[in-house]
């Protein structure tokens, strides 16, 4: 089992988070504290970095769902798991947009375009990239996850005008083969490696609950925090237990165990993003304004994420409201777009 995380092996062309190198056991040694030293610890750097306290509001649409090739065991669409999960073509651009002209009425800034394929094809890109010169030109920000991506096709989708790539390690290295077969874990690091060079922001992050131990929690965070540099954007998503895929049925994690995790993220990374994901549905009130509480400062806004639930936006807007939590302010339009 891997002791001390070491930078990985890419290097981006402007380094532009400071960072620090976590070895794991010091990551770990943050997961060990007592929960109100780790809470005190996570909302000082939450402060420092984020003065304003603003939460990022971000929708994603999936503009491709189902049929995809790869055995992610948490996933209801992969096409080998029974999830009742139909696989559909790619989404027409128009429809695409106007999903994007919706949330950003609903207040969202960023916009994210998630497509279920192991990598994009040749005939995908073209498409893909109509869709970002357009939700761009709408004055939101884009990203877009794609799966696997060669040099060449993060360069196209730089030149396209795209914010941010997601590509999520999901897990600690040495839990990955629990988790995955058909893709390694240096094919992530590779992605990432092509997006920087591309000079695109990274959206990274992973999933917990997933049957990892609290080390391979720590593992998992050391690794994001020692890329370099680490990412802009770092969604933390608790495992949606879908039945028909391996996943299911394992014993849940513990919520106080899920909000540790955001806190550590933030004091690893403290100028990310700290996006709450997958599984807010199940969290209820308490545990997101405790997440908040820790450091989280984005959220997945809209009533779906890909193909599982998400709270209602009007729900987010009453937690937030009572929490007294702004929302990061709007992007400005491009002059000369389309609205």
């Amino acid at each position: 089992m891997q002791q001390n995380a070491s930078p990985l092996n890419f290097q981006a062309p402007v380094k532009a988070l400071e960072a620090e190198i976590w070895p794991v056991d010091d990551v770990l040694a943050l997961f060990d504290l007592p929960f109100n030293e780790l809470m005190f610890k996570a909302q000082q750097a939450h402060r420092e970095n984020f003065p304003d306290g603003d939460v990022e509001l971000a929708t994603l649409l999936s503009i491709k769902t189902g049929g995809c090739e790869e055995d992610c065991g948490y996933c209801p669409q992969a096409a080998r798991y029974d999830t009742g999960v139909v696989a559909k073509k790619m989404l027409d651009v128009r429809e695409v947009l106007d999903a994007a002209k919706a949330a950003r009425e609903n207040g969202a800034t960023r916009f994210c375009m998630g497509a279920a394929w192991r990598s994009p094809k040749e005939r995908d890109m073209e498409k893909v990239e109509t869709m970002v010169r357009e939700v761009k030109a709408l004055g939101l920000e884009t990203c877009a996850t794609l799966g696997m991506l060669e040099e060449a096709q993060a360069q196209r989708l730089a030149a396209a005008g795209l914010d941010y790539y997601n590509h999520n390690l999901d897990t600690a290295p040495e839990f990955y083969d629990n988790v995955i077969s058909t893709r390694d874990y240096q094919d992530r690091l590779d992605t990432l490696g092509h997006v920087r060079t591309a000079g695109l922001k990274v959206c990274c992050g992973g999933i917990v609950g997933m049957g990892e131990s609290r080390r391979q929690r720590a593992g998992l965070i050391a690794q994001l925090a020692n890329l370099n540099p680490y990412p802009e954007s770092v969604p933390v998503n608790h495992l949606v237990q879908v039945e028909g895929t391996p996943l299911h049925g394992l014993d849940p994690l513990d919520p106080l165990e899920f909000v540790r995790t955001i806190a550590v993220a933030r004091l690893t990374m403290p100028k990310a993003r700290v996006r709450l994901s997958a599984g807010r549905r199940q969290m209820g009130e308490a545990v997101q304004a405790m997440c908040f509480m820790a450091g989280a400062n984005s959220i997945f806004y809209g009533d779906k994420l890909l193909t599982t639930g998400n709270p209602d936006a009007e729900d987010d807007r009453v937690l937030l409201a009572k929490l007294g939590l702004k929302t990061r302010g709007k992007v400005e339009a491009k002059a000369g777009s389309c609205n």
